[in-house]
């Protein structure tokens, strides 16, 4: 009798409409309020899908078009994804096209399981821990590209507080790279935030546009937890009034603040100075 690893891989099943329950379920996946029903999102790449193999995520559902498997690495994923358990989808480029991003396409995208993680308990925390907490950030392409440097810098996750955009719509999963399956997420209320962050051992960072002290003057005490306000309007006095230290980003130009993306990048990289080596 022959064994199902010596048949290889189960195929993908062959989906050529639009009205496919699987096809619309992953259309659906666009809309935040699918999402938070399913508990799902859409990955695209074969470079981030071998990044969520690598941090042991596995797609539920796979699609891909049949020009996929004429790749090596691409054939290499879907052999993988099949043999887990995942349900394979070998769609049309009339379906392809619109399951894919609109700019740059992929030909293969995963279905995965959200995940969030629970506030670190702050009792048992590492002097070196680092957290980066936003205060209702609404930019997907910017909380793209924080996840993005936390993981590059290896800190240790992200709070969203409050109401913040989607870490799993599109754009956002985009602007991870990948890093999105490296780095744990946690979303809480600010009110619950505010109790627990005045329990936070370290130093409670913010940059704020009326703090007086250089970010560049060092001297942090872990562990760290780094407080990043709102795109345009900054931190609420909540979560400002929890900081222990307020700091800036100085300027010589016109303008009197950074992109959120780009000022929390050099906020993480001045707090990891000392632990980042080439």
């Amino acid at each position: 009798m022959t064994s199902r690893s010596d048949r290889g891989p189960p195929a993908s099943r062959v989906i050529t409409s639009l009205t496919n329950d699987r096809v619309k379920l992953i259309r659906s996946l666009d809309m935040r309020k699918a999402r938070r029903e399913t508990g799902l999102f859409v990955a695209e790449g074969a470079s981030v899908l071998m990044t969520a193999r690598e941090n042991g995520w596995r797609p539920q559902i796979l699609a891909h078009g049949a020009e996929a498997r004429e790749s090596r690495a691409h054939r290499e994923l879907i052999d993988w994804a099949l043999r887990e358990g995942t349900e394979g989808l070998e769609v049309s480029h009339a379906v392809l096209e619109k399951l894919a991003a609109k700019e740059n396409p992929q030909n293969l995208m995963g279905v995965f399981e959200q995940r969030w993680a629970a506030l670190p308990e702050t009792k048992s925390l590492a002097k070196s821990a680092l957290w980066v907490a936003l205060d209702e950030i609404r930019d997907p392409g910017n909380l793209g590209t924080i996840i993005r440097t936390v993981d590059a810098v290896g800190a240790d996750g992200v709070i969203l507080v409050g109401n913040c955009c989607d870490p799993y719509q599109r754009e956002a999963v985009r602007a991870t790279m990948g890093s999105l399956f490296a780095v744990p997420l946690v979303k809480v209320e600010r009110a619950a935030f505010v109790h627990w962050a005045k329990t936070w051992p370290g130093d409670r960072i913010g940059t704020h546009l009326d703090a007086t002290a250089d970010f560049r003057d060092g001297g942090y005490k872990g562990p760290t937890l780094l407080l990043m306000g709102r795109e345009g309007p900054g931190m609420s006095d909540e979560v400002a009034a929890v900081c222990n230290r307020l700091v800036k980003i100085p300027m010589a130009g016109r303008l009197d603040s950074l992109n959120l993306a780009v000022a929390t990048a050099l906020m993480l990289y001045e707090v990891k100075r000392s632990a980042l080596k080439l």
